[in-house]
């Protein structure tokens, strides 16, 4: 049984030891020199403007909602569609399932106004 699992545990014993090492060298070798331009937080070049702990519109979260509603799409709908032959009635009837669930976010979502990008 254990040589079974040797693969597996020199693999991670090696993967440990080069996150420490990689770690620790980056610390020993890296340049310390703070000053309050690097210290500051960066906003895409510009001048930071305000404090960090502002309030967001809710378009911000309702637009992130909608990215993962089109990611979780995308990789439920890709390995269906290669499979589809082999999964037959049941994967299609499982499908229209998630996709009806999916069109229950795209109609709340629309509603919310999330869609509207002006």
């Amino acid at each position: 049984m254990l040589q079974d699992w040797a693969p597996v545990l020199i693999f991670l014993i090696i993967v440990t030891g080069f996150g420490i090492v990689t770690l620790v060298m980056s610390y020993v070798f890296g340049v310390k020199k703070p000053d309050p331009t690097k210290l500051s937080p960066y906003e895409c070049g510009m001048t930071p403007i305000g404090t960090a702990r502002e309030r967001f519109s809710v378009k911000f979260y309702l637009v992130a909602l909608l990215f993962v509603v089109f990611d979780v799409e995308t990789i439920f709908l890709f390995p269906w569609a290669v499979q589809f032959k082999v999964l037959g009635a049941f994967g299609l009837l499982e499908m229209l399932i998630f996709l009806g669930i999916l069109v229950v976010a795209y109609i709340w979502i629309y509603a919310k106004g999330a869609l509207e990008w002006v």
